[in-house]
């Protein structure tokens, strides 16, 4: 173990623009929220490697000399995380309890943290270690928490394993990598993405590891180079939905109605670079009241045209309702169907406005939390850097 402790948290993400148009060759944004997935790493002599996760009430532990037998026998090296190892990741199935058929946040965190941490120490002896992992994030809200739980796993056993530097120096602020290091945590990371959902866009991931805003096209992600951070209010609706129903409902719709719905998505690829120069003017020019009247009324739009292409939902309809009552204009992110929305703040919407508009949307029954968008990504904290309530949940110093 190069590192023998450690504190690591990354961000959950939102689309700003670009739901659903990602998967017709067309322009997405999302940004990192400063709502965030935090990890503790210590190194122990139990003999043991154990993972507490709090949030779904599951502590597991295991006895390293179970897990030696499950070593792949041509283990990765750390740079080489292009591709999963089917036989180390059968084994782990096996050894874990999971079927096909068995897809539940419990086993498939557990598959993701062993699969990383036998692929990184598996070279040598197996270090015993406790990680603990809490999040500011709801889990099935489609804001990329399992992507933040994946970038904090990859980096902390990354940085453990000596594959790549730990960059704290001052305890009381928290540090960044370098980017070829962040590279590397991004590809792991995108690892443990793949073990969760079997086939992600590496979009989640990667704004957990970069943060701020990235604009992904046909497959290619472009880290933004500077965001405004910009408050929202973010909403739960509690309403479930399927990704895949609501992806393929969106692709039946073009197939019968191409001429109808090709313009739409045309429409919201020009919504997301609209909003994207206008981003780019707020970090370089004065921000004006100009700059969110825009920003407000693209909102506006692409909620609209989200509800044409079939991914609306009455609770989201509700979210938007209620939220412009205050004067404050809301959309979906992520697949729609229900699942979350996101308000725009401006800088002078006053406090009580926020309060007033968040007691009514939780009298709907919905979660909210005022947050901002644009935050970074990865981060090693040390203790003091860190909010007292979240070591709390950590566990005993």
């Amino acid at each position: 173990m190069h590192v023998r402790h450690c504190i690591i948290s990354a961000p959950g993400k939102a689309i700003l623009h670009g739901e659903h148009a990602v998967v017709h060759g067309k322009v997405a944004l999302a940004v990192s929220l400063n709502l965030r997935t935090y990890l503790e790493l210590k190194a122990t002599s139990t003999g043991k490697v154990s993972i507490d996760l709090p949030n779904i009430d599951t502590f597991l532990s295991w006895d390293l000399s179970d897990l030696q037998p499950l070593v792949s026998e041509s283990f990765a090296k750390p740079e080489e995380a292009q591709r999963l190892d089917p036989e180390l990741l059968g084994r782990l199935r096996e050894f874990v309890g999971v079927t096909n058929g068995n897809l539940d946040t419990r086993s498939m965190a557990t598959l993701a943290f062993l699969y990383i941490y036998l692929s990184l120490f598996g070279s040598g002896e197996l270090p015993a270690l406790s990680v603990c992992v809490w999040s500011e994030l709801p889990t099935g809200a489609g804001l990329g928490s399992s992507a933040a739980y994946s970038v904090c796993l990859a980096a902390a056993l990354l940085t453990a394993s000596g594959a790549i530097p730990a960059p704290l120096r001052d305890p009381s602020a928290p540090a960044r990598w370098c980017q070829e290091d962040m590279e590397l945590i991004n590809s792991w990371a995108f690892q443990g993405e793949r073990i969760i959902h079997g086939n992600p866009s590496g979009v989640d991931n990667a704004v957990g590891t970069w943060g701020g805003m990235l604009r992904f096209l046909s497959g290619k992600i472009i880290p933004l180079s500077r965001v405004p951070l910009l408050r929202i209010l973010l909403t739960n609706t509690k309403v479930p939905r399927s990704t895949k129903m609501l992806v393929a409902g969106v692709k039946d719709k073009l197939t019968k109605f191409p001429s109808v719905i090709n313009p739409v998505l045309d429409s919201v690829d020009a919504i997301s670079c609209t909003c994207e120069k206008t981003l780019a003017e707020m970090t370089s020019e004065p921000i004006t009241g100009e700059h969110y009247n825009v920003l407000e009324e693209l909102i506006d739009i692409n909620q609209s045209q989200l509800c044409v292409l079939g991914v609306g939902h009455p609770s989201l309809d509700t979210l938007c309702r209620v939220t412009l009552t205050h004067g404050l204009h809301s959309k979906l992110t992520g697949a729609g169907g229900g699942g979350c929305g996101i308000t725009l703040l401006r800088p002078e919407t006053d406090a009580a406005v926020v309060r007033d508009t968040v007691r009514d949307l939780q009298a709907c029954g919905y979660d909210c939390w005022e947050t901002s968008i644009g935050g970074p990504g990865v981060q090693q904290h040390g203790a003091p850097s860190v909010r007292e309530d979240i070591l709390e949940r950590l566990g005993p110093r």
